[in-house]
């Protein structure tokens, strides 16, 4: 295990599920981070998918003293760049390529990138990462997938992440090579646009109760 995954696995602290959050209304970032937290889930990550997304990235870490903001969706150097002043303390891709692997080699913020094919896990681990997102997880064999690859890369792990839901969440984190899922079923749209924090932060209650077995 690397420092890097260390730390990334750190600031998770066995948490089952990250928040996936594309946040359209900047205001609703800080209640919706609070609500998250309050519910037991402080690690969040943040998309890069709105036009304030990096906005929302700074008021959560400066305004949420417990949560761990992370950003997500980032695709290329500048964008790591950009989301770590903002206060990022993890990034995660939905891929991998050479500019976020020279990106995340120059900088002490973790990254949790995306691999799916035997081909990406195994760049991956020639960069020094064994941590990954397995993106987008159902769309690409879900939890079928993931047993297969258990036995040819035995010391990789994954957060699986795409259509991963209260459904099926048990089933990922029943498998052995899964440390979380991340997920945006704790916070749907209708309640964040609602401003109905106490039932997110019920949701998040019954995920941070998952367990793996």
């Amino acid at each position: 295990m690397t420092a890097k995954t260390e730390k990334l696995l750190s600031l998770l602290n066995g948490q089952p599920v990250i928040p996936v959050l594309k946040i359209d209304n900047l205001d609703d970032a800080v209640p919706l981070a609070r609500a998250l937290a309050r519910g037991g889930l402080p690690m969040i990550e943040i998309t890069l998918r709105t036009r304030d997304a990096l906005e929302c990235i700074r008021r959560v870490a400066g305004e949420v003293e417990n949560a761990v903001v992370g950003a997500g969706t980032i695709l290329d150097a500048a964008q790591f760049e950009a989301a770590a002043k903002a206060g990022s303390r993890f990034i995660v891709s939905p891929g991998i390529n050479r500019a976020v692997l020279g990106a995340a080699a120059d900088s002490d913020v973790p990254l949790l990138p995306g691999a799916i094919t035997p081909g990406e896990i195994m760049t991956a681990m020639e960069a020094g990462l064994d941590f990954l997102k397995f993106f987008p997880a159902e769309q690409a064999g879900g939890v079928a997938f993931l047993k297969a690859l258990a036995s040819p890369f035995a010391g990789i792990r994954f957060c699986p992440t795409g259509s991963v839901s209260a459904k099926n969440v048990a089933d990922y984190l029943a498998l052995p090579n899964v440390i979380c899922v991340g997920g945006s079923w704790v916070a749907p749209d209708d309640l964040v646009k609602a401003g109905d924090w106490s039932a997110i932060e019920a949701l998040a209650a019954q995920a941070a109760s998952l367990r793996r077995p």
